[in-house]
């Protein structure tokens, strides 16, 4: 899964300043970066963050959105606050089919750029959170759908998305083992010569077809993974620098994971 994320300023901004013009995106900085929780040293997909997207529509161009996506046949505020925990995460295999994300998979792919992202291992009863990221250190664009929600009680619009999860690659079969949780999983990390295939539009079953093939998994020799402090209870210390700084745990000594 993926509910755990790092989203620098920087990381976010990537492709706009790769492909956007840069007094557009001096204007973003000045109106919208305060308006979102960037940075993301670490925030959790059940705090609901507001952060950037790169939508279908705008694909340049970041565009405010709050992780959980709403989807349109959601009209009250408190059928939004059952379906919001539920939609963090889009399993690819179904996203075509699935009631909350088969309009979003046809008409609204995005683009969700990351440091990286966390995951918590299972052992003897207790969990551990590991911090995975390019080798290169280079941003991840995952993949994501997204939807814009009108709040029936002020008329207000949102943008909400999701982020598409597919198998998790060799990497997160050993650290992903919830045994809980149907997996492994991980989300869907695009290579930087995909992203436009993602946010392609689909007008017939071929071009459906095309972006299902996106779905799978990101190879592990490209990735790296460490132990962190906690990012749950009392001793987790909130949304600062040093949340994604290694930490050994001697009880893993012992556990040889092969990352």
């Amino acid at each position: 899964m993926c509910y755990d994320v790092k989203a620098s300023l920087e990381a976010q901004l990537k492709r706009a300043k790769h492909n956007g013009d840069l007094q557009s995106v001096r204007e973003i900085m000045e109106k919208l970066v305060p308006l979102s929780d960037l940075p993301l040293h670490h925030a959790t997909g059940f705090s609901h963050p507001k952060l950037f997207i790169y939508t279908d529509e705008i694909p340049d161009l970041p565009t405010l959105a709050i992780w959980g996506l709403v989807p349109h046949w959601v009209k009250e505020r408190a059928q939004l606050k059952k379906t919001w925990n539920n939609t963090l995460n889009a399993r690819g295999e179904t996203i075509f089919e699935k009631p909350s994300f088969r309009t979003s998979a046809k008409e609204h792919r995005c683009l969700v750029f990351v440091d990286g992202f966390y995951e918590h291992h299972h052992f003897k009863g207790k969990t551990y959170p590991y911090y995975i990221h390019q080798k290169n250190n280079e941003p991840m664009a995952l993949a994501g759908l997204w939807s814009e929600w009108a709040d029936p009680e002020t008329g207000e619009l949102f943008n909400t998305f999701s982020i598409v999860t597919t198998e998790g690659n060799t990497m997160l079969a050993k650290i992903h083992n919830n045994p809980k949780l149907d997996g492994p999983r991980m989300p869907l990390i695009l290579p930087s010569e995909l992203e436009e295939d993602w946010l392609a539009p689909i007008n017939d079953e071929l071009e459906e077809q095309k972006i299902k093939e996106l779905i799978r998994s990101y190879p592990t020799e490209e990735l790296e993974s460490y132990t962190v402090g906690r990012i749950r209870g009392k001793e987790y210390v909130g949304n600062i620098p040093e949340v994604s700084n290694k930490k050994e745990y001697p009880e893993l000594s012992s556990l040889s994971l092969d990352l």
